[in-house]
């Protein structure tokens, strides 16, 4: 094999290097070069002259632009928030590294059916490996995927019946394998049945619109909420967040994002249902916009309620939205409570969403 010399050129931009070679014995003006695509062989090229990097650059980034296109297909992700929803593009709809959370996110038919599907594809594989092994299994009828089936099915389960077993080093070893397999299986799945048998549920009802009325001689914005739990909740913390486009000093239209200062924001107790106000002064994100003008800013209301649930002890979160057209002015919530002649309180829950008519200007 002839000498040569060797001059490197690497793309680092684009990903790709370029390996140039002349042959000392062969035509001087001939130069052979190699171009290195990731994940295919090398392409080995042939010129009667130098090769023309600045071309060869611009066809390298075409390959490249061309590669990342072919992998990042339109494909966009869904990500709902109350009545928003997001768009999410070029990004990865699934990764390994996140199989727990996609298993738990999964709705139980969904999850029901991964397990079932995982079980009998489990059991079809064993199954083929047993029938052929030929007479590895002792009492199963030559070629019979049926009792490869359902020797797979109870030793799966680490049950046996008597009648089939392994009758060879293969038959053995296969089953020593499935029954690991088993084993490890019956595990993850008894954990994650645990987890999302065990995974505290929020169950807060936030009224269906946000109202804005006269409350304690000011116009206050208030939103009802509501525990659904028939025993109370601990340390709940209420928060509000108004959202609406404003103009930069550069003249773009942003997205800004004001915390509302609420009467109160923290309960020691939460048992019932009750109402979170923003008073509209000179110091609230509110003071100064007309209602035409916080609609043509697409405002929107963002409320979250966390808490602790007294039965498990665990930390459990609610969140909604309101668009423009959910917030009511000129209302106020009717009230829910009253009181009974032995002292105990009333709360009606099919009125948590009703509203009166009550003027800011009252």
């Amino acid at each position: 094999m002839p000498e040569r010399s060797r001059d490197q050129c690497q793309v680092w931009d684009v990903g790709y290097a370029m390996d140039t070679a002349r042959q000392r014995n062969g035509p001087k003006n001939t130069s052979s070069f190699n171009v290195i695509v990731p994940g295919k062989s090398p392409r080995s090229y042939r010129s009667l002259a130098p090769p023309n990097l600045a071309n060869l650059e611009t066809t390298l980034r075409s390959w490249e632009t061309a590669r990342l296109t072919k992998m990042r297909k339109p494909s966009p992700i869904s990500v709902r928030f109350g009545k928003s929803e997001f768009l999410k593009i070029n990004a990865d709809r699934f990764d390994w590294r996140d199989s727990y959370h996609w298993v738990l996110s999964l709705s139980w038919p969904q999850f029901a059916g991964l397990v079932l599907g995982s079980y009998l594809i489990v059991n079809l594989l064993f199954a083929g490996l047993y029938v052929v092994g030929g007479n590895g299994i002792a009492e199963m009828h030559p070629g019979s995927f049926l009792d490869g089936f359902f020797f797979s099915v109870e030793t799966f389960a680490t049950v046996g019946y008597g009648h089939m077993y392994p009758d060879s080093v293969y038959g053995h070893s296969i089953a020593t394998l499935e029954i690991m397999v088993g084993m490890f299986g019956m595990a993850v799945i008894t954990g994650l049945i645990f987890i999302r048998f065990s995974r505290p549920m929020a169950k807060i009802l936030f009224s269906k619109v946000a109202t804005v009325g006269l409350f304690d001689g000011h116009p206050n914005l208030m939103i009802r909420v509501a525990n659904l739990r028939h025993h109370t909740m601990a340390e709940a913390e209420f928060r509000v967040m108004m959202i609406l486009n404003e103009p930069t000093k550069e003249g773009d239209d942003i997205r800004r994002f004001h915390h509302l200062k609420l009467h109160f924001d923290r309960v020691i107790s939460f048992p019932v249902a009750l109402t979170i106000r923003h008073r509209i002064d000179e110091t609230s994100p509110f003071y100064g916009w007309t209602r035409e003008q916080l609609q043509r800013a697409d405002a929107r209301l963002f409320a979250s309620v966390v808490c602790i649930d007294t039965v498990t002890s665990s930390p459990i979160q609610s969140q909604t939205n309101y668009v423009f057209e959910e917030i009511l002015w000129d209302r106020r919530f009717v009230d829910i409570y009253s009181e009974n002649p032995d002292g105990t309180y009333t709360a009606d829950y099919g009125r948590i969403h009703d509203t009166e008519f009550f003027p800011v200007s009252a």
